[in-house]
């Protein structure tokens, strides 16, 4: 393009067609003209017969509409291409009609029918497209045609069709509100939805258009429960707020009890108690006839008892506290915080906490959210209260929030600690920072009247700072606590006084005044003399202490006549011809109340008690005190003003409204066999890999949306029927199902303990031979698989339910829980039926050590032969024994591990050490790489007190000593483990190495294959997290392997050796995997060596953390080509 197009650009918009055009030879250097040949070339390309063209030339248009250019003037030469039959371009034409079709409505509505052949289209993504464009169309005259195609989208065969459907119904609600009843229909229709793709936007489309139609959500109340946790992020967060406020109408409040116990409770006899008169009596009795007959009603009221409905919003929202997302986690937290049993809602506490480690931007909205709570309920955070410790780098209004946050969460016991922050606070340079703090340390003053008078001195001695706007802030809060107890306090009142000649800043000046002519009856010989003072500047002064000026010479003037008369007129004089009005109105004003004359009204005689008239103390209040009202996390919240759309937070109804209104009709083919059908599933579970399980129901179900081709199989339809007919029979059967969960999280911890306590088969049962192998091999891959599957555990989205079922059945039964584990530890391992013969006990177990589910329970087993054929049980067998692929940390022996000189025995005075990376979980911090150390004493006496001292570790580096060695005999050998976080980085750990008489300096650095931790994979599950980590997070580099090394046996020794990876099983001879994650942070790390002939290989390796795949790269490089 060339200059002038760019010009045009800026200008902001295209070349009219009345515009005059100059330079049409092309030699006149066009700079400055409108440049008629403006994007020919991509006119032309768009006019060509070749798709390539055409297609290149919308990248191009689009990437223009990206960068923010305008491209409206090629809409003539786009819309023409709508009827393309290539895919691709099709695609483009429809992102660049839809950004453009309401400014250029005319153009767009001659393609109108070519749009409507598109909602016809065999591809999901074409239909689509079609209908976002014509919903982008801003007439009403096609509001007809839009809402026909919104109908016909509602039952599309996709559900991505359908989820663009629902994004459609606002943008023609807003066009044409007349239309609301056809489109709640729509909306209706699409919440009997199944599938998780259209979930999140039909309640969006739900609360823009009929938010007040409750009875809609009553029948899907249940289902939407369920799906929350498969529904993309943002669609979670729709509906998590839409379901705070539908349960605040169909629930009663689970804390009702305790409010009206306190309501009718200590209150009022505490502050009923200071009463004296005979009338204040009277209403005592009063009070306390209430009190009984309320303390009855409450009796007489049933316990409180949680609707399940109730219960199930409030368990399948738990587990979206772990979400990546924070506004998942706020809305959770205000759902929590709002409809929760004041019990339960602490869980919110630790996954807002963890949001405090995000942008500023998140820290800002949570900490304004965690200000207002902290007032309700400061009990929940107060095991955090290191975490709001402000930071130097916080930006200012995060300091503030954060100062928030601590000042509510103050009280007896920890106001010390957190007092002694405030202290460091205010050396800070950051001004308005610092004046935050010293209010805040006023609130805590007036809260805990126990260190008041700590916080009085405190505030005193800052009244010697240097900084002027530090005493200034000083100043105004110790007025506001003088007020509390001023009769204490003379002293501090006449410091104060004299600190009028050096404070500059107006609202302090005006402080101290008000202060002297408040309290002028205890220092009587100071506050004439600062008024004189005063009167001296006056005309200088700001306008705020001439007003303070005034009222302390009418106070003096009042108590101290003789004295100050003749100031006090001259005071008034003076301000009598101020240019501010409000100061010339006030000196009016005074002048006729304390100065009597004839004209003077009655008003003089009660001068006195009008100015001197006792003041109550201000009470000091978080300015986040009533804010609750607001929904926690919206924007009104936020701005404390109700924001536009804003829907207020219903109240708590008083009688509970009908349950039954959710209860959903199922047919009767599907109430027959669902428990039948669910134990099926979960007996067939085991059989299939972590892999297959994970793209169930919820993949099937939007399998539609991810294909690009868009192809509508018929198996596609069938898979999202059969998922939407599982989460029928799901919701049909709920409490089943939830007391099926709970039975499979007990089943699953007896399961793992049987195998703990598994003991070995006689030889008299087991079989010759292969029957002892399978055996031994099961013996050595026990204990890594065990710890495989926790790693698979916490990595697995897919799992987070079941954890969280099993972590409600904790918190529901524990004593049951506790008896039944008591039970389990005692009693032998339980038998399988006789029936049963011995082989197949062995391949029973063969599974139920294997890294899939548990087995089901010996009632339900069905024969392993009926569903595992006889060639699957020889490849299990063959994959336990061959090459020890399921057991990890067997794969490098430890002979094998290459030894490092930690301290030389000349350096060392006859004491050697040296050190290798054991390759072993380290038990007391899985986080942390254990190093095994071995002492040799070589010296002729004996080494005393071995241990490590003043670690020296970068920042986030940490280490686990090991324990002190007292005493090492002249030529033993002694070996210790000791734990170090590297923190994923080969910097090295350095460190003393002492003995009772002697330090050492040491450092232990690290080679990055010592950085990782083996993990199991199955093959799948490698392409898969492979496809993942492409891009930037790929380094492929090839190389040519020595003779030696060309053999796979070679090739994965080398590897295993330079880094502590577990080998991943593999179809294909020529090819060698390797997976792993790194230890402090969980980061995978996968290898793959493709051989191929006359010794050429390709090496790739995919790390989320490049730094280290790019070094990993290096050292298995050089282990296979030295």
């Amino acid at each position: 393009m060339s200059a002038s197009s760019a010009f045009n650009d800026e200008k902001g918009g295209s070349s009219n067609v009345g515009e005059p055009e100059y330079g049409h030879d092309p030699a006149s250097g066009g700079i400055f003209s409108s440049d008629y040949k403006r994007h020919d070339d991509l006119k032309e390309m768009l006019d060509s017969n070749k798709d390539s063209l055409k297609l290149e030339a919308m990248k191009r248009i689009v990437a223009m509409i990206a960068r923010g250019k305008n491209a409206s003037d090629l809409f003539p030469a786009v819309v023409k291409n709508v009827a393309c039959k290539n895919i691709e371009v099709k695609k483009l034409v429809y992102v660049y009609l839809v950004r453009y079709a309401e400014e250029q409505q005319d153009l767009a509505l001659l393609s109108i029918s070519t749009f409507q052949r598109g909602l016809k289209d065999p591809n999901q993504l074409i239909r689509a497209s079609a209908l976002r464009v014509l919903s982008s169309i801003r007439v009403t005259i096609i509001v007809p045609i839009m809402m026909l195609a919104i109908k016909e989208a509602a039952s599309d065969m996709s559900p991505y069709v359908r989820k663009t459907a629902a994004h459609a119904i606002p943008k023609l609600y807003s066009l044409d509100p007349e239309q609301k009843d056809c489109l709640i229909e729509v909306i209706e229709k699409l919440l009997a939805d199944k599938t998780t793709l259209v979930a999140g936007s039909v309640v969006m489309a739900f609360e823009e258009v009929c938010p007040e139609r409750i009875d809609l959500i009553h029948k899907n109340y249940r289902k939407l429960c369920n799906l929350l946790i498969d529904v993309e992020e943002w669609g979670q967060v729709v509906i998590i707020n839409m379901l705070t406020r539908y349960a605040r109408t169909q629930f009663l409040n689970p804390n009702m009890n305790e409010s009206l116990l306190e309501e009718g409770g200590g209150e009022k006899a505490f502050y009923g108690s200071d009463n004296d008169d005979d009338t204040d009596d009277e209403e005592d009795k009063e009070e306390k006839e209430k009190k009984k007959t309320e303390a009855t009603a409450i009796v007489k009221r049933k316990p409180y008892v949680m609707d399940p409905d109730h219960r199930l919003l409030l368990r399948n929202t738990k587990p979206l506290l772990q979400s990546r997302n924070a506004a998942v986690v706020m809305a959770v937290a205000q759902l929590y915080f709002h409809l929760a049993p004041k019990a339960e809602v602490g869980v919110i506490a630790k996954a807002l906490v963890r949001l405090m480690r995000s942008h500023s931007e998140v820290q800002y909205v949570v900490l304004q959210n965690v200000a207002t709570m902290s007032i309700k309920r400061r009990g929940m955070f107060e095991p955090y209260l290191k975490s709001f410790y402000i930071r130097s780098t916080d930006p200012t209004q995060i300091k503030v929030l954060k100062l928030e946050v601590l000042t509510n969460l103050a009280n007896e016991t920890n106001i010390s600690t957190i007092l002694r922050e405030f202290q460091t606070y205010i050396k800070s340079n950051d001004k308005d920072f610092v004046a935050a703090t010293i209010q805040a340390i006023g609130r805590c003053a007036t809260n805990i009247g126990e260190v008041r008078d700590t916080c009085l001195n405190g505030l005193v001695q800052l009244l010697s700072n240097r900084d002027e706007l530090v005493v200034a802030e000083s100043v105004v809060v110790i007025k506001k606590l003088l007020q509390m107890q001023p009769e204490q306090h003379s002293d501090i009142i006449k410091h104060m006084a004299k600190l009028t000649d050096n404070i500059q800043v107006p609202m302090a000046r005006a402080s101290i005044l008000w202060l002297i002519g408040e309290y002028c009856e205890h220092v009587p010989k100071i506050a004439p003399d600062v008024l004189r003072k005063m009167a001296k500047t006056f005309t200088n002064e700001e306008d705020i202490v001439k007003l303070q000026i005034i009222n302390l010479a009418a106070k003096l003037y009042l108590t101290n006549s003789k004295q100050t008369k003749l100031l006090t007129q001259y005071v008034l004089n003076l301000a009598k011809y101020d240019q501010n009005y409000d100061i010339r109105d006030r000196a009016r004003f005074i002048r006729q109340l304390i100065v009597p004359t004839d004209k003077s009204g009655a008003l003089s005689k009660y001068a006195k008690k009008l100015f001197l008239a006792l003041k109550p103390a201000p009470v000091l209040e978080s300015p986040f005190k009533d804010r609750d009202h607001f929904q926690l996390g919206s924007l009104s919240h936020l701005l404390n003003a109700k924001a536009g759309g804003y829907q207020v937070l219903p109240d708590w109804p008083e009688a509970a409204p009908d349950p039954s209104v959710r209860n959903v009709e199922v047919p009767e083919w599907t109430k027959c066999s669902s428990r039948e059908k669910r134990k099926e599933k979960k007996a067939d579970k085991p059989f299939y890999s972590d892999s297959e399980g994970e793209s169930g129901p919820t993949e099937s179900a939007d399998s539609a949306s991810d294909t690009a081709s868009g192809s509508e199989s018929g198996s596609g339809s069938e898979e999202s029927g059969s998922g939407s007919e599982s989460e029928e029979s799901n919701e049909e059967s709920e409490s089943a199902s939830e007391e099926d969960e709970e039975e499979e999280g007990k089943k699953k911890k007896k399961n793992v303990e049987k195998i703990k306590a598994r003991k070995p088969v006689p030889e008299s049962e087991s079989e010759p031979s292969s029957g002892e192998e399978v055996k031994k091999s099961e013996k050595k891959s026990k204990p890594r698989i065990g710890s495989s599957e926790s790693e698979s555990e916490e990595d697995d989205d897919s799992e987070s339910e079941s954890s969280e079922s099993e972590e409600e059945s904790e918190e529901e039964s524990e004593e049951e829980t506790k008896k039944k584990k008591k039970t389990t530890a005692s009693k032998p391992p339980s038998k399988p039926p006789k029936k049963e013969n011995k082989k197949e006990k062995k391949e029973m177990s063969l599974l139920d050590f294997d890294d899939f589910d548990p087995a089901p329970s010996p009632s339900q087993v069905t024969p392993l032969n009926n569903f595992l054929s006889s060639s699957l049980v020889t490849d299990l067998e063959g994959l336990s024994l061959t090459d020890n692929v399921l057991s990890p940390t067997t794969i490098v022996p430890s002979g094998n591990l290459k030894t490092y000189e930690l301290l030389h025995r000349i350096t060392g005075e006859g004491l050697s050490v040296e050190y290798c990376f054991s390759r072993q979980p380290f038990s007391p911090d899985l986080h942390m790489v254990a190093v095994k150390i071995q002492f040799t004493n070589s010296a002729t006496s004996e080494a005393k007190s071995l241990h490590v001292e003043d670690a020296k570790l970068q920042s986030g580096m940490r280490i686990k000593e090991f324990p002190e060695i007292e005493v090492l005999p002249a030529g033993e050998t002694v070996s210790v483990v000791m734990g170090i976080d590297f923190c994923d980085s080969t910097q090295a750990a350095n460190f003393q190495l002492c003995t009772h008489t002697r330090k050492f300096f040491v450092s232990i650095q690290p080679p990055v294959g010592e950085l990782m931790m083996p993990i199991f994979m199955t093959e799948n599950e490698f392409k898969k997290e492979q496809g993942q980590l492409m891009g930037m997070n790929e380094i492929t580099e090839k190389l040519t392997l020595e003779e030696k090394c060309q053999g796979e046996h070679a090739v994965v020794q080398r590897v295993t050796t330079a880094a502590n990876l577990s080998r991943v099983p593999c179809g294909s001879d020529k090819e060698c995997r390797f997976a792993g994650k790194t230890v402090t942070s969980g980061s995978l790390v996968l290898v793959s060596v493709v051989t191929k002939e006359d010794g050429a290989a390709q090496l790739t390796v995919n790390c989320e953390k490049m730094v280290i795949g790019t070094m990993l790269v290096k050292d298995i490089l050089q282990a296979l080509t030295q």
